[in-house]
């Protein structure tokens, strides 16, 4: 099973990369464009770039995000309740998380479909829309693989 875990593990560090590589992106390219409007030659398209970079961002981030556990939690009466429950609690979250996160990547692949099929792009760059909706599907569908990662550690007894 480690080595599932590993793969996994991977998948999710390159993912991150991704979205890394995104936000360098959005930086020099917000940073080129401020610097060019000052000498009156702004980039054409920053803010629709931007949109779909951030996208980029947040979507490829949420996987290796979820493996380190490194989203905001209050869990004051999470600690006061037995291992058992803990253990359940964890459990009912991550099926309750795959089953989101399953039907939102469905839904980004048939919105991918909808948006090759219909060719619909961004009005001034034409950056086709479809490649950023089936990248964030994957990503859903990564999650979900995550979070079932996460059910094995729980029941094997080496989740946290």
């Amino acid at each position: 099973m480690e080595g599932v875990f590993g793969i996994v593990e991977r998948i999710s560090k390159a993912l991150q990369v991704v979205a890394g590589i995104a936000l360098t992106f959005i930086i020099i390219l917000t940073d080129a464009d401020v610097f060019l409007r000052l000498l009156g030659r702004p980039i054409i398209g920053t803010y629709e770039i931007v949109s779909l970079s951030g996208a980029v961002v947040i979507g490829f981030a949420i996987p290796m995000t979820s493996w380190l556990r490194g989203h905001i939690y209050v869990d004051f009466l999470y600690q006061k309740l037995s291992r058992i429950l803990q253990n359940g609690l964890n459990i009912i979250t991550r099926l309750i998380g795959i089953g989101a996160f399953g039907m939102i990547g469905w839904n980004l692949f048939l919105l991918g479909l909808d948006l090759y099929t219909s060719g619909e792009v961004s009005l001034t760059r034409h950056l086709p829309f479809y490649p950023v909706a089936f990248g964030l599907g994957a990503c859903c569908f990564m999650q979900c693989v995550v979070l079932i990662t996460d059910i094995f550690k729980i029941i094997g007894g080496t989740y946290e």
